[in-house]
């Protein structure tokens, strides 16, 4: 499974752990997860989990955007990492993807 370590931060009061991977059927998941302090005081529970789900028939599109050859999920991997490798991944992600008609699900629990 190709996968990379798009954000990681951690200190007293704060864990975030952000990665990007393709899963057994093709589909490209960014999953994110924050726990800590910080996170129950916004949210009233220690933990926060969120994800986009990207079809396969949807990657071509990002590759094209970024200018990475169709079916290089690594290059692929590497070049959303430069673009969105910072806390606000998932916010700056999402829109990207709005923008760009780009079809994705997302999901957020806490």
């Amino acid at each position: 499974m190709d996968k990379i370590e798009l954000y990681k931060f951690e200190n007293d009061s704060i864990k975030i752990e952000i990665n990007l991977y393709f899963n057994d059927i093709g589909q490209l998941i960014f999953d994110g997860y924050d726990i800590g302090e910080r996170v129950k005081d916004c949210f009233g529970d220690s933990d926060y989990e969120y994800y986009y789900t990207i079809d396969s028939s949807e990657i071509q599109k990002l590759n094209s955007i970024l200018n990475v050859k169709n079916g290089d999920r690594n290059s692929l991997l590497k070049e959303l990492k430069k673009k969105f490798g910072h806390n606000e991944a998932y916010t700056d992600f999402g829109n990207f993807m709005s923008e760009n008609n780009i079809k994705f699900k997302a999901f957020c629990w806490s």
